[in-house]
């Protein structure tokens, strides 16, 4: 989700649900390493529990960062094994790493030792033409020995050469079983499932067989997919706003943002999705991409951005 999930995001996101676990976009080791620690690392409080996504494959630089990330106060922090980025490879990180599991035990081992916070792994059930079963089993059962206890599985293999990251997310097949017969193997493990979900039927369906459920871009370009999760998924209570009571909590935050030099474009591309499906969702999209509005605006767009269209949902103002 780079350039997707960043802290704009998921504060927007928070605003939906109280409960829901959230994941930053992928950090590599050399970003923190080298890089502006500040700007990767900084979130607002309100974002618990979030967990920080690294890429690497050198276990004292992983080390070091998730030191880093226990430091800045993220509750975990999960090493990605899952993305098929060429580019990502170059770094010798990502999904071609489940290609050396015991390299993967030695990065975990060393940040399990370096932080007091969990440390999760993400990854595919396996690459290029590795289609069995007993490839992910074997993958999961080694890092488990080198103590990780929560595998996040996106349930698709990642083919290493020949397919972009948007070709890895849509043409290998799901298999959604692999991720059932992990947890059947490993009952002791937490096992989330990743890949492909857009609904909640859905999330419910697939928690008959596993933990927990991750999703991505379904919650990215329609958000208010997660406004019953706390309820349906936690027992607790919702947050108890409508869309429009969203998008006015949105003001205050987008103030001090501006007053701190950044700019609303890169706050509004996050928040489209917001009506989606709602009668005069046109205008807040059309208005929040809008170059030339969005050129020196400030946080009252949103207000002229809201859709004019009655509507009857419950919780909107």
């Amino acid at each position: 989700m780079l350039d997707w999930t960043d802290r704009h995001y998921r504060y927007f996101a928070r605003l939906i649900t109280r409960d829901t676990w959230l994941y930053t976009e992928m950090v590599t080791t050399g970003a923190l390493m080298h890089g502006d620690v500040e700007r990767h690392l900084r979130f607002d409080e309100a974002e618990h529990p979030i967990a920080l996504q690294l890429g690497g494959s050198d276990p004292q630089e992983l080390a070091r960062c998730a030191k880093l990330a226990e430091a800045w106060g993220y509750d975990e922090v999960n090493l990605n094994v899952g993305c098929p980025s060429e580019r990502v490879q170059k770094g010798a990180f990502g999904a071609c790493l489940m290609a050396e599991p015991e390299l993967v035990a030695d990065c975990v081992k060393a940040m399990r030792d370096a932080c007091g916070i969990d440390v999760t792994v993400k990854h595919r059930i396996g690459i290029d033409a590795i289609e069995d079963y007993a490839f992910v089993r074997d993958f999961v059962g080694r890092i488990r020995d080198a103590g990780c206890s929560t595998f996040i599985v996106h349930a698709r293999n990642a083919i290493l050469k020949g397919l972009s990251p948007k070709e890895n997310r849509e043409i290998p097949p799901l298999k959604y079983d692999y991720a059932y017969r992990l947890k059947r193997d490993f009952p002791e493990l937490e096992i989330l499932l990743n890949g492909g979900v857009k609904s909640n039927d859905e999330i419910a369906d697939h928690l008959t067989q596993v933990d927990g459920v991750m999703v991505g871009r379904e919650a990215y370009h329609n958000p208010w997919l997660m406004a019953e999760w706390d309820e349906r998924f936690y027992g607790e209570a919702g947050r108890g706003l409508g869309r429009d009571d969203v998008a006015r909590a949105m003001l205050p935050y987008i103030a001090r943002e501006i007053a701190a030099g950044n700019k609303l474009r890169n706050i509004a591309r996050h928040i489209l999705g917001l009506y989606q499906g709602v009668p005069g969702a046109r205008n807040w999209r059309r208005t929040l991409s809008d170059a030339a509005l969005l050129d020196g605006a400030n946080e009252t767009l949103l207000l002229d951005a809201l859709p004019r269209a009655p509507r009857a949902e419950a919780g909107c103002a």
